[in-house]
């Protein structure tokens, strides 16, 4: 990034140039909003020119020297829930990528990882062993070079240490990481456990999302629970966005013969019989299985497995742009 002038380079935290595409974590502290749209605007013009770059993605951190203002006094990010009515089905996967499709569609998106049993958020946007700033108790997203910031817990516990602890803990933990400092992010998508438990249950009546995303694969048995999953929410009296058919349908990487291990257009016919959207497939693929492991979101790239994710955020970005600012009235 030497086309960046000094000052301004003294200021990034991260950067990463891949397929094209420099993505620039930015240390925005001290600057108002003029100075970091300002600082914004410069990484911009002059990588614009520089060969091998075709996109610019920049994300700029909170002040952390002066501390977060009260949480009174922070805009609030508009959340969606992810969500599914079993484990197994591809949710975290779903949701990294979603967040990261969503960044490159130019939404300032951040990730909230409220598994606390099983975090899997730090290892698959990369970021494994790094630790949250905080200022007076309220912490900072952690940066990833994917130019979505994300809290989970795994970045606070020692990679496989077991978390047993009892619902208003880990329900506690969950209010934590949702009323951090997010900065200027406008949409917070909060990857959840599995099941319509505790945390689900603060989630909801606490923290208000505006809608939520359902994750199922094709087959009865996922799909059983995924409509409980839709039931929770209608009652919670958070809008269902839509529904995500994840593992539906393999190629053979070796004869090019696809196949249905799951099941085909299972979740696509609850949401039609559910009165709900259908947001997308995403393929059972090995590319998916292994960019994940390596903390590299396919939907950071414009492989077909990236395009799956990016058609899917597509429809999201485009049910918000329609959608109510703020979170519908709590019925109970």
């Amino acid at each position: 990034m030497n086309a960046l002038p000094e000052g301004t380079r003294a200021r990034v935290s991260t950067a990463r140039l891949a397929d094209g595409v420099a993505t620039l974590v930015l240390d925005a502290g001290g600057l108002d909003q003029a100075a970091r749209a300002a600082l914004e605007a410069e990484v911009r013009a002059a990588l614009a020119g520089v060969e091998g770059v075709a996109e610019v993605r920049v994300a700029l951190m909170g002040d952390r020297a002066g501390g977060p203002a009260p949480a009174s006094q922070r805009p609030r990010p508009r959340i969606v829930a992810v969500g599914s009515g079993k484990g197994g089905v591809g949710k975290s996967t779903l949701s990294a990528n979603l967040a990261v499709a969503l960044a490159r569609l130019g939404h300032k998106v951040g990730l909230v990882d409220a598994d606390i049993y099983g975090p899997s958020q730090p290892r698959l946007l990369g970021n494994e062993g790094k630790k949250p700033e905080a200022h007076d108790k309220v912490m900072f997203p952690v940066p990833s070079e994917w130019g979505v910031p994300v809290l989970s817990m795994g970045h606070l516990v020692e990679p496989g240490r077991a978390i047993a602890w009892r619902g208003p803990m880990a329900s506690g933990a969950l209010g934590q990481l949702v009323e951090a400092h997010w900065g200027d992010i406008e949409l917070l998508l909060i990857d959840l456990p599995p099941g319509t438990g505790d945390v689900q249950l603060t989630m909801v009546q606490k923290h208000r999302p505006v809608g939520a995303v359902i994750v199922s694969t094709p087959q009865d048995l996922a799909l059983i629970d995924a409509t409980r999953a839709m039931n929770f929410f209608d009652q919670a009296g958070v809008p269902v966005i839509g529904m995500v058919e994840n593992m539906s349908g393999y190629v053979c990487p070796h004869c090019g013969e696809a196949s249905d291990p799951f099941g085909h257009g299972g979740a696509e016919a609850a949401a039609a019989a559910a009165g709900v959207p259908f947001l997308g497939h995403i393929p059972l693929d090995l590319a998916i299985r292994r960019d994940s492991d390596a903390g590299k979101p396919p939907a950071a790239g414009d492989t077909p497995q990236g395009r799956a994710f990016a058609a899917v955020a597509r429809r999201l970005a485009d049910w918000l742009a329609h959608a109510p600012a703020t979170a519908p009235a709590n019925p109970g």
